[in-house]
């Protein structure tokens, strides 16, 4: 697409199935750089992975070529398969069915970019439930109660 600028940034999170703690120390940051090379693989811009034991986030920038749901799609699925064949041992690990996503706007990059860096510290006062119902109400984004929060 000749003459086509954007910068399209994407702030996603998702959680282990049933919030399991299974991202531990070890797991962390080889998954992380993992899903950084499917995030480069498939065409976005991985700014930074990080999360805890039972959640993930990632900012990232999207070409108008793709949809977030592709992306994430392709994210989970790769990642999840990989720590299958990586971590025999993690055989039950896998990812909540849906996810949480936010455009960002080019001026806040460096404070979400913060936030991410900052989940350990982040999730000593809040739990993955609150942070993503206060993220939902800050956007005006209302939860359906016949499904909650996975």
């Amino acid at each position: 697409m000749a003459h086509t600028y954007t910068d399209l940034l994407i702030h996603v999170l998702f959680s282990t199935e049933k919030r399991q703690p299974f991202l531990d120390k070890e797991l962390r940051p080889k998954l992380f750089n993992y899903m950084s090379g499917i995030l480069k693989r498939i065409g976005c811009t991985p700014l930074l992975i990080n999360g805890i034991n039972d959640h993930v986030h990632a900012l990232f920038v999207i070409p108008p070529t793709l949809c977030v749901a592709e992306v994430i799609e392709k994210l989970k699925a790769n990642s999840s398969k990989w720590v299958h064949e990586t971590f025999p041992h993690k055989r039950h690990f896998a990812w909540q069915a849906g996810y949480t996503a936010f455009s960002v706007s080019p001026s806040n990059r460096k404070r979400v970019l913060r936030y991410i860096a900052g989940q350990e510290e982040h999730h000593r006062r809040r739990s993955y439930q609150e942070e993503v119902l206060a993220f939902l109400e800050k956007s005006g984004i209302a939860v359906d109660p016949r499904w909650g929060l996975e």
